[in-house]
């Protein structure tokens, strides 16, 4: 489906829960909607689903005005952070609704359908109990997977698997895209977490307070924030931003702290946690300060310094050990940092042709 908002805004007595806004859904594609709690994700997907009607604006649905068209009469699905499944139909039953009510598919294809679905998602073995018999995760899966069997055209999820375990979760985010890739439903996903839209792929709309801030290929807006406030949106662990002076061809960060960068009075440099080192390289910017906390994640280690610069959190691959208060230096190049403007406005961005 191609979805179309065109200059949509919501309103709700005197709150303004969705500013007026174009978004035009790439076709088939994996759009997510990134943004925290109440940035306007969910107020923007029930526009989409026809759920509620904007307060001024046009929904475009393949070229036709859907604005006022009710959701029952839409080929939408949608699954939401709290699971909703028919309580007195079984597991295999629950997935199976959408094939049989869309008819033209024998019983032998649905089931092998359902099958497919049900071990994707974890839950082959609770095809037949009833949803009150699963566990909340295992009940989501089941949401989902009666999502994906109905294969409309325009699929909102918002959220689905905040509600999952950790490992259950990265399970279901590598699998979801390859369904999404093969499915050629127009899928709408909304999510917190930059490191889900990532993984997603596709396109992504950074949302905050109601606006959308930024729209365009994942990658491209990830490497390319076009303000400081998508850079914050789109950046886990927060990016490291650091007030500076531009001025002759270079930035200071402190004295005797420059940063090769054409630029002009006060500027805010932004430098993502990943880009900091503790081993040096040539062309290197020393950064010395104190551990203050290390947290190992996954694969993954944060450490938290106080620096000359400020608090500064860097982000290491492997698992690495430090004594709380232990002296660090940290290491940056300098064409790995972002630079915007005093109106929080891109000027800078590291060369993704050069492998930042």
């Amino acid at each position: 489906m191609q979805l179309d908002m065109q200059g949509i805004s919501h309103r709700v007595g005197a709150a303004t829960h969705l500013y007026p806004l174009d978004l035009k859904l790439q076709t088939g594609a994996v759009t997510v909607l990134l943004g925290a709690t109440q940035a306007g994700k969910t107020t923007l997907m029930r526009l989409m689903a026809g759920l509620d009607r904007p307060t001024v604006g046009r929904v475009m649905a393949d070229g036709v005005d859907v604005t006022g068209v009710a959701v029952r009469e839409r080929n939408v699905s949608m699954v939401y952070q709290q699971f909703i499944n028919y309580p007195s139909m079984t597991v295999r039953d629950n997935i199976a609704s959408p094939l049989k009510l869309r008819g033209g598919m024998d019983r032998a294809a649905i089931a092998k359908q359902v099958d497919q679905l049900a071990e994707r998602l974890h839950i082959e073995m609770h095809l037949d109990k009833l949803p009150a018999q699963l566990s909340g995760g295992q009940q989501q899966r089941v949401a989902l997977a009666r999502a994906l069997a109905k294969n409309a055209p325009l699929m909102l999820l918002d959220e689905p698997l905040v509600n999952l375990d950790y490992k259950l979760r990265e399970e279901l985010r590598e699998e979801l895209s390859q369904l999404f890739a093969v499915g050629g439903s127009t899928v709408v996903y909304a999510t917190t977490e930059p490191a889900e839209a990532l993984l997603l792929g596709g396109y992504t709309a950074v949302m905050d307070a109601g606006e959308l801030l930024q729209y365009g290929p994942t990658a491209d807006v990830f490497h390319r924030p076009a303000s400081l406030r998508v850079a914050r949106a789109f950046s886990d662990p927060p990016m490291n931003l650091l007030p500076a002076t531009g001025q002759g061809g270079r930035i200071d960060l402190m004295p005797g702290l420059p940063l090769e960068l054409a630029a002009s009075g006060p500027v805010t440099v932004g430098v993502r946690a990943s880009a900091l080192r503790v081993q040096t390289r040539p062309g290197d910017i020393a950064i010395k300060g104190s551990v203050e906390l290390a947290e190992i994640s996954g694969s993954d280690t944060f450490v938290h310094v106080h620096s000359e610069l400020g608090s500064l959190v860097a982000q290491l691959t492997g698992v690495h050990y430090f004594d709380l208060g232990a002296p660090i230096t940290l290491y940056l190049q300098a064409s790995q940092a972002y630079v915007f403007g005093v109106d929080g406005a891109l000027m800078l961005a590291p060369d993704r042709k050069a492998g930042h």
